[in-house]
């Protein structure tokens, strides 16, 4: 939230109670004040008088050229409303905010607006809280039915992994069809995911190094609906979690002790090792979840085993996951789709060049859809 009543340091302004009302902004904005004898509070080059607000007013968007929502907050009540501009508001308050003004701070009967632009009528407020209410239903039914997914599909997956062992150790691609099945079953009913690229994988048999953007919870179930099997690397303590770490441990998952060199060095070596049997392995470069969705810095390790084991890098862009389940929310899902984009294999003997290759192109296909 930020606050609306922001008069830039530039407005001609006056303090003394025979003053004009008006007060005008380079930016066009307008408020009719009633001047009355109070100390003027500073926050961050901006001067304010408190008040107790009896109308709100609005701004305009200077990038949508739409009104934004105000709220009206007072100590007992907050309650979203909309007006026009231009409104005149009273400035006048019988409480003492002197000690706001030595520390610096804002009163708390001011007016503020959501991040929300209005995108209706001015009459009609925006109804966040039926927003906020969809998206934590939807995140229930989501893992309710991964819950209750992942019981009914981990039976068969167990029954089958002796047969996995002795046939297919390395590739387990019946795991994966179980595992296919599991995340779109889970994800298909709410989200809709969009492909594009599927042409330029290579043939199921041929291994690969695989690296995507990592944006959200649900990159993985996004990632399984693919149907490639390629082993992923997860931290030790997912291993632990009921039914999912246990199909994790079946599909053939490489455990991964974060800020341990030594445990790096292991995972690197059993990476070099699957891949040259023929698996392929799947990295998220950065590390973990980008917390405000920009591409963060790459490490090395999937290109280093690529460029010794000779193999192809398919780079891969995830669009819209954070929007849907952001980094700290998992317990919600919010409305919208999910773009995949499979970007065509690069080949290459040197980690850093393939690494920098790499990113400038999911970073491309980021800004492409941005």
């Amino acid at each position: 939230m930020e606050l609306s009543l922001h008069l830039n340091s530039s407005c001609s302004s006056s303090s003394s109670p025979a003053s004009s009302l008006h007060h005008s902004c380079e930016r066009g904005q307008r408020v009719f004040v009633r001047p009355f004898n109070r100390p003027w509070a500073s926050h961050n080059g901006y001067r304010f008088r408190s008040f107790s607000l009896k109308q709100p007013f609005q701004r305009y968007s200077r990038k949508h050229g739409l009104p934004h929502e105000t709220i009206c907050s007072s100590r007992k009540q907050s309650y979203p409303i909309q007006s026009s501009l231009y409104h005149e508001v009273d400035l006048s308050t019988t409480r003492n905010d002197r000690a706001c003004n030595e520390r610096r701070k804002l009163p708390r009967d001011v007016a503020v607006r959501s991040e929300l632009a209005g995108t209706g009528s001015t009459a009609a407020s925006y109804p966040l809280s039926e927003i906020w209410l969809n998206s934590k239903v939807r995140g229930i039914l989501f893992y309710a039915v991964t819950i209750c997914a992942a019981i009914v599909l981990f039976v068969p997956m167990l029954l089958q992994h002796p047969l996995v062992l002795v046939f297919d150790r390395y590739r387990r691609k019946s795991h994966y069809l179980i595992a296919k099945l599991w995340a779109s079953l889970t994800v298909a009913p709410l989200v809709k995911i969009e492909y594009v690229g599927l042409d330029n994988f290579p043939s199921a048999d041929t291994p690969a190094i695989y690296v995507s953007n990592h944006q959200s919870f649900l990159d993985i179930y996004t990632l399984l609906t693919l149907g490639r099997s390629f082993k992923f690397i997860s931290k030790t303590s997912i291993f632990l979690y009921p039914i999912i770490g246990w199909a994790m441990f079946l599909l053939g998952a490489i455990p991964l002790k974060r800020l341990d060199s030594r445990s790096q060095l292991v995972c690197l070596k059993q990476c070099m090792a699957l891949v040259k049997k023929g698996a392929s392995v799947f990295f998220f470069p950065e590390g973990t979840r980008s917390k405000d969705g920009k591409l963060g810095p790459f490490k090395k390790g999937a290109f280093t085993v690529a460029a010794k084991t000779g193999v192809p890098v398919i780079p891969i862009t995830l669009i819209g996951t954070g929007d849907i389940m952001p980094v700290g929310m998992e317990g919600t899902l919010n409305p919208g789709s999910v773009k995949v984009i499979i970007h065509p294999p690069i080949v290459g003997d040197n980690s850093d060049a393939l690494c920098n290759e790499a990113r400038n192109i999911i970073a491309q296909g980021l800004i492409s859809q941005s």
